[in-house]
């Protein structure tokens, strides 16, 4: 029988290992990267040994980390980007200078020549930016303090490798070999290369790409659409490849230039199922690159190199974090992110071998530091999620201490939430006095932002309800998202505030009625106004003038708040409840249809222009909402 071509193989093997490993990481609460990083080793070259051309392949599988950058570089504008810019070049120089200083130091100090211990401080300050960037997405904290942050940071790796790579020759020539290799002139051609190479992917990107992708989208074929969208990609990592620069932020300037265009949505959706195999391939390639030799032939060393960089990155981040004023929650998992060894360190020590700069056997010791840092950074996460951050979660902000003044305004608003804020803001507008409770230290500091001012406090606690002025005020406001603590903020309020005009926002029809049985008559279901909006917007385009559309969703919201009253005393009764709905919806029906049909009677065919349907099938339609299982009412 023929044999399989080698990429079938492969292809076979990787997409078994990450089909059986990831879903088993993640059952076990470990994350995705961890399930690629542990597929990896099992099929490497220390595990069961089905592959062995790892650099191949971490080569290719990099271009993963290239389609993430593109990914990223789409979501901010160039204007974004202009306003990241003293983040990103203040902190960013501060964690790589930082980090590589301290390195550089502790290297001097255990007796390392001085160009061993500056590329391997420098290379060793990298971080990894597949990891870092695909943690906080799935984490949801790009858009945090921590978020952008580590963001403008790994922005800045990336364009310190640039210096970082064109140094080693340098070093390579000062320890003895050529050193005519790079003559001044040559250094000014490699220069001017990459400035024009800079300046045509800014003045392509605006005078050319947007053109070219109108000129392709109205060939109306999606396959080559998404084909140019990989070829701008791949074209750009191409370009940057030859002058020396990282593939990852060339894609990423592209991806910038085309953020306000008309096709950043089509893009994204093209690349996205691209990006997320190429990154679990990356992933799985640097499992396979972990060198278990080196370790075995030098334990002690390499736990020496290894523990020794992530604390010494760990210390200088994290004074880092508390200087930019981070949340204190959210320092550990900022820390432990860029603290962790990077993807273009593998380039950078290899880079430095092949230059003479150290030997081959150093490369690897630090290569396989690196790599087992990537493999040690998600397995202290959970740790991190497990143990300190549930810790944390119990303790006070300091930035953000608990209300201690008595209040006294009429209001009391607790969660400053999307709902919360609206009422505040209405009430600010017309001079009303408002204290705003929230217990969450992000939304503090999303509140300081825009100048309002918040108290932190846990309104479920009836010391700090009494401290915001809840014994004093009128309208007590409950906008919290969890219905829980909602329901348990109505229970205190009833009991030891009765004077309180409880007014309140529920999730659905099961949060409403418990509200409910706590005496909370004013209660608002927070999609219910926005739908009849939606709904009335919907009549006037099937061609009902606005009048009418106005008078059928008001009938229908009355009928509708009607229904919920009527179905409340049986929402625990659910064979009962749903009896109650669908008589409710029939009876509504059937009115509606019988206007119709006087209406029609009376000669009024434009009355309802909407509802024309051929054959009787209008009557049809208006009685199917009474066959509708009528457990999800209103």
């Amino acid at each position: 029988m023929e044999h399989a071509p080698t990429w079938l193989t492969y292809g076979f093997l990787y997409l078994t290992a990450a089909v059986l490993a990831v879903p088993i990481a993640k059952a076990l609460g470990l994350g995705a990267i961890i399930g690629y990083l542990a597929a990896g080793i099992a099929i490497g070259p220390w595990g069961l040994a089905l592959v062995s051309n790892v650099q191949d392949i971490l080569h290719f599988a990099e271009f993963g980390v290239v389609l993430m950058l593109f990914l990223v570089g789409l979501e901010l504008q160039p204007s974004r980007l202009w306003a990241l810019r003293r983040p990103i070049f203040g902190m960013g120089s501060a964690q790589v200078l930082g980090c590589a200083a301290l390195l550089f130091v502790l290297a001097s100090l255990v007796g390392l020549p001085w160009r061993v211990a500056l590329v391997g401080a420098l290379g060793l300050a990298l971080s990894s930016t597949a990891i870092a960037l695909q943690t906080l997405a799935e984490r949801n904290l790009m858009r945090t303090s921590s978020g952008q942050a580590g963001f403008s940071i790994l922005l800045f790796q990336d364009v310190a490798a640039i210096p970082i790579l064109a140094l080693l020759p340098l070093l390579g020539a000062a320890a003895g070999a050529d050193a005519n290799s790079h003559s001044p002139r040559e250094v000014a051609l490699e220069v001017a290369k990459i400035v024009g190479v800079i300046a045509a992917i800014i003045l392509g990107g605006r005078l050319l790409l947007r053109p070219v992708l109108r000129w392709i989208a109205k060939s109306k074929t999606p396959e080559v659409f998404t084909a140019a969208a990989l070829l701008l990609v791949v074209g750009i990592a191409m370009l940057m490849v030859m002058v020396g620069l990282s593939m990852a932020l060339g894609a990423f300037l592209a991806g910038v230039l085309l953020a306000d265009s008309e096709y950043r949505r089509e893009l994204e959706t093209d690349i996205e199922p691209f990006k997320g195999l190429l990154l679990g391939l990356f992933f799985i390639a640097v499992g396979m690159s972990i060198d278990f030799g080196v370790l075995m032939r030098s334990p002690w060393l390499m736990a020496g190199i290894l523990f020794g960089f992530l604390a010494c990155k760990a210390v200088v981040i994290y004074a880092l974090a508390r200087a930019v004023n981070i949340p204190y929650q959210e320092r550990p998992v900022f820390t432990l992110l860029l603290a962790q060894g990077g993807e273009f360190a593998f380039v950078v020590f290899q880079s430095a071998a092949g230059a003479q700069v150290f030997p081959a056997e150093t490369a690897s010791l630090l290569i396989g530091a690196v790599a087992l840092s990537m493999l040690l950074s998600p397995l202290l996460l959970v740790v991190l999620d497990r143990v300190l951050l549930r810790r944390y979660a119990n303790l006070k902000a300091p930035a953000a201490e608990e209300i201690s003044e008595p209040q006294d305004a009429p209001i009391v608003i607790a969660g400053f939430g999307r709902y919360g804020q609206i009422v505040a803001r209405v009430m600010l507008m017309q001079g009303i006095r408002t204290t705003v409770l929230d217990h969450s230290v992000e939304m503090l500091e999303v509140a300081r932002t825009f100048g309002y001012r918040v108290h932190y406090g846990d309104a479920t606690r009836l010391d700090l309800l009494r401290i915001a002025g809840a014994g004093q005020a009128r309208i007590l406001v409950i906008a919290v998202d969890d219905p829980e603590q909602s329901v348990k903020i109505a229970a205190l309020a009833r009991k030891h505030f009765p004077h309180l005009t409880v007014v309140a926002r529920a999730r659905d029809l099961t949060h409403w009625n418990k509200l409910r049985d706590e005496g909370v008559t004013l209660v608002q279901r927070e999609l219910f106004e926005s739908s009849m909006h939606s709904a009335r917007t919907v009549l006037e385009l099937m061609g009902l003038p606005p009048d009418q559309a106005a008078e059928m969703t008001r009938r229908f919201r009355e009928h509708n708040i009607a229904l919920s009253d009527r179905m409340y005393p049986h929402h625990r009764d659910r064979a009962k409840m749903i009896a109650v709905a669908r008589e409710g919806r029939s009876q509504l029906a059937e009115q509606m249809a019988r206007e119709r049909q006087e209406a029609a009677a009376a000669g009024e065919d434009g009355a309802y222009p909407g509802y024309a349907t051929p054959d009787g099938e209008e009557e049809e339609q208006s009685r199917e909402p009474a066959r509708q299982d009528g457990s999800q009412a209103g």
